[in-house]
């Protein structure tokens, strides 16, 4: 791991630097868990966090799926949103703004039906950028574990080639604009190393591990589904030991490549946990649904993690499951 620059000065230094993204600790928030724009400014300091990262925008508006959208169980919750979202230059117009005004870095997630919409949401952000409309941005997050209308809508993310023509486009819409792009992949494959390296193939900077597990909940007095479209996708505290697996074996067959921990985390050891395993940042998702400063609350808990057990520098604990 290459060290990190400081950034601030006292307690642990929890700096890390993602590929090219630098930034002052390895705290996000989760992709389709913290709105649009400001939405969480009055719970907690965004500009406090590592970076805020969006839900999913596509390159046009996109209605999502029927309500009821969200199913709480006992690991945790299902959800079935459908990446309703305004479109990225409606985003970039109405809502970007808003969040920037907060002072957090901006991740910006973005999605397609084909690898075509990749491309043009990708291009869209890049001209924005150019343009010096969008400087809070600090990374695209090209969320392939989504529908692929150009392959009988399974997922990008669950084939080797969808995924790396999916990167390819969306690399190829950022091209020549200096904005790093992530890859978030699903753990609903068998084997997930082979789709990191088909993604980075195709020109992803880094990693984002994982995205939702395959569920269901039916009512038994009705034989419904409790979702509006039928399954949904599992995240919560049963997921986190899947992310850990998949960072830990991804970290394993790509050492020099970011990757950036997701799924599961509620408490600062959780976001510790992963780090060990092998990420370079963490983001938590669905521990906001029940607590909006969960984000903060977390970061907090981290500082104070390392701080008791003597990680001066977040390079201590990065990695440290494969001895580094």
């Amino acid at each position: 791991m290459a060290k990190r620059d400081r950034i601030g000065r006292g307690g642990p230094d929890l700096t890390t630097r993602i590929g090219g993204v630098l930034l002052p600790n390895p705290v996000m928030t989760a992709s389709g868990t913290s709105g649009h724009a400001d939405e969480l400014a009055a719970y907690l300091d965004l500009g406090s966090l590592g970076a805020v990262t969006v839900k999913s925008l596509s390159p046009e508006p996109w209605a999502g799926n029927p309500a009821p959208r969200v199913h709480p169980v006992r690991a945790g919750m299902l959800n079935s949103v459908g990446l309703h979202n305004p479109g990225v230059g409606a985003w970039l117009a109405d809502e970007l703004p808003l969040l920037a005004a907060t002072g957090a870095r901006v991740v910006v997630s973005i999605w397609g039906s084909s690898a075509a919409d990749f491309e043009r949401a990708a291009r869209t952000i890049a001209t924005a950028w150019a343009q010096g409309r969008a400087p809070s941005l600090v990374a695209v997050e090209a969320n392939i574990s989504c529908p692929n209308v150009e392959d009988r809508r399974r997922m990008f993310a669950h084939s080797p080639g969808s995924t790396t023509a999916a990167l390819a486009a969306a690399a190829a819409g950022l091209a020549g604009c200096g904005l790093a792009l992530w890859a978030k992949l699903s753990p609903n494959v068998t084997d997930l190393v082979e789709i990191a390296g088909a993604a980075l193939d195709g020109g992803a900077d880094g990693l984002t591990l994982v995205n939702t597990l395959m569920g269901l909940a039916v009512d038994p007095s009705t034989g419904r589904a409790c979702l509006g479209a039928g399954g949904g996708g599992l995240s919560g505290p049963a997921l986190h030991p899947v992310a850990v697996r998949a960072v830990f074996e991804c970290r394993q067959a790509f050492p020099g490549r970011p990757i950036i921990g997701v799924g599961g985390i509620s408490t600062g050891e959780d976001a510790a946990e992963l780090l060990a395993a092998g990420a370079d940042g963490v983001q938590v998702g669905t521990a906001t649904f029940a607590d909006p400063r969960a984000p903060a609350r977390v970061l907090g808990e981290l500082r104070r993690w390392c701080a008791r057990r003597g990680v001066h520098r977040l390079d201590d604990l990065i990695g440290r499951a494969h001895g580094h």
